[in-house]
């Protein structure tokens, strides 16, 4: 790897480190949660690419990145199905209690 390559490379990492903090940053609090969970699940992407990774990898530094990448990118996934479950549950009808007397 060159030492352009490697300084366009961060270029772009540290430029999609700022788009996306702002992007975030501007997101009202009644749409952070639906919004985070879906982008969490979007993940799945991110897990299959790793793995696709993994497969090819031919040495242990890329094996253990890869590794890596799909623990955090399979948390991600559990964890934005998990909240969107969550989020779910508010909006189901709880039971209305019974206020028939019991005969005597």
């Amino acid at each position: 790897m060159t030492i352009d390559v490697l300084i366009e490379n961060l270029t772009v990492f540290v430029l999609a480190i700022l788009l996306g903090f702002e992007v975030i940053s501007r997101v009202p609090a009644t749409l952070h949660t639906p919004l985070m969970s879906g982008t969490n699940s979007i993940h799945g992407i991110v897990l299959v690419g790793a793995i696709g990774l993994a497969a090819t990898a031919d040495n242990p530094l890329a094996a253990l990145i890869a590794f890596v990448t799909m623990a955090f990118a399979g948390a991600n996934v559990v964890g934005g199905y998990w909240v969107t479950d969550r989020m779910l549950q508010m909006f189901k009808r709880r039971p209305v209690p019974s206020t028939d007397k019991p005969a005597r």
